[in-house]
C-alpha cells in the first residue's frame, strides 16, 4: 500500500514537474513579448518628446517597478494580495508616467502656441518666408514648440515638403488649436491667401476661444466640485461608522438582501458620478 502511494505521489510530480516546464517557459515568452511591446512604445513616445533613453534602460524599469512596488507593500502590509495588486500597478507605471510627461509637455506647448503664431506673424511682416519664421521661432522660443518646428527645418532640409512636415506636427501633438493653425497655413499656401491677416486672425480666435473655455470651466466649477464631494462622501462615512462600531455593517456582507443593496449602491453611486461629469463638461 505505502509503495502504491509512493508511485501515485512520484507519477503526480512528475506529471507537475513536466506541466510546469512546459508552460513556465510559454509564460515567460509571452511576459517578454508583452514588456517588449511596451518598451517599443514607450521608447516612440520618449523620442517624440526628445527624451533619449536606452532601450536597456526601459527594460529595467519595466522588470523593477513592478517587483520593487510589490515588494514594498509586502513588507509594509504583509498581504500577499496587497502585495499583487502593488505588482500590476508597478506594471502600469511605467506607461502612465510617459503619458502624464506626454499630457505635461502638450499643455506646454498649447500655452506657448500663441506666442509662437504671434512671432511668426511679425516674421512675415517684416518680409521673412514662411520658413524662415518658422525658422526665427526655433531659435527664439523655448521648448517644446523650439523641438518641434526644428524638427519641421530638419525634416525640410531632408527633402520633406513644408505641407507633409506640417501634417505630421498636427498628427504628432494632436491638438485641436494646433490643428486649426496648420489647416489655416494649407488652405492659405493652396489658395493663396495673405498668411501674415492668417495668423493674426488665428492668433485672435485662439485667444477668444481660450477666454470661452475658461468661462465655461468657471461656471461648472458647481458640478465638478459637487462630483468630487460625491465620490468622497461614502467612504468618509463609512469610515466614520466603523471607527464607532466595527461590526455595523456585517448584516449587510451576510445576507443576500444586504449584499443585493450594497451592489444597487454602487452601481447608483458610480451612475450618479458619471451623470455629473457628463452634464459638467460642455465641449466647445
Amino acid at each position: 500500500m505505502i509503495i502504491f502511494r509512493l508511485i501515485i505521489l512520484i507519477i503526480a510530480f512528475s506529471s507537475v514537474y513536466l506541466i510546469a516546464q512546459q508552460i513556465v517557459p510559454l509564460i515567460a515568452e509571452r511576459l517578454h513579448r508583452m514588456q517588449a511591446k511596451k518598451v517599443s512604445q514607450a521608447e516612440k513616445q520618449l523620442e517624440e518628446m526628445f527624451v533619449v533613453v536606452k532601450r536597456e534602460k526601459l527594460f529595467l524599469y519595466y522588470t523593477l517597478s513592478p517587483l520593487m512596488l510589490a515588494g514594498a507593500i509586502f513588507f509594509l502590509f504583509n498581504q500577499p494580495f496587497f502585495a499583487l495588486i502593488g505588482g500590476v500597478v508597478g506594471f502600469i507605471l511605467p506607461a502612465f508616467i510617459i503619458k502624464h510627461m506626454e499630457q505635461r509637455r502638450k499643455q506646454k506647448f498649447q500655452n506657448q502656441l500663441v506666442d509662437g503664431l504671434m512671432m511668426i506673424s511679425s516674421s512675415l511682416k517684416g518680409g521673412l518666408s514662411l520658413l524662415q519664421a518658422i525658422e526665427v521661432l526655433a531659435e527664439e522660443m523655448p521648448a517644446p514648440i523650439s523641438q518641434e518646428f526644428g524638427l519641421i527645418l530638419r525634416e525640410n532640409k531632408m527633402g520633406l515638403t513644408l505641407d507633409d512636415s506640417l501634417k505630421r506636427l498636427n498628427a504628432r501633438m494632436n491638438i485641436e488649436e494646433l490643428g486649426l493653425m496648420i489647416t489655416s497655413i494649407l488652405v492659405a499656401r493652396e489658395t493663396g491667401g495673405d498668411l501674415t491677416k492668417v495668423f493674426s486672425r488665428l492668433s485672435n480666435t485662439i485667444r477668444d476661444n481660450r477666454k470661452l473655455k475658461e468661462n465655461m470651466r468657471t461656471l461648472t466649477m458647481q458640478g465638478r466640485l459637487q462630483g468630487m464631494v460625491m465620490s468622497v462622501l461614502p467612504f468618509l462615512f463609512i469610515w466614520w461608522v466603523l471607527s464607532f462600531n466595527r461590526h455595523h455593517f456585517d448584516i449587510m456582507l451576510s445576507t443576500d438582501k444586504g449584499r443585493s443593496l450594497l451592489i444597487i449602491a454602487i452601481v447608483l453611486q458610480i451612475t450618479g458620478l458619471v451623470l455629473i461629469r457628463k452634464f459638467s463638461r460642455i465641449r466647445i
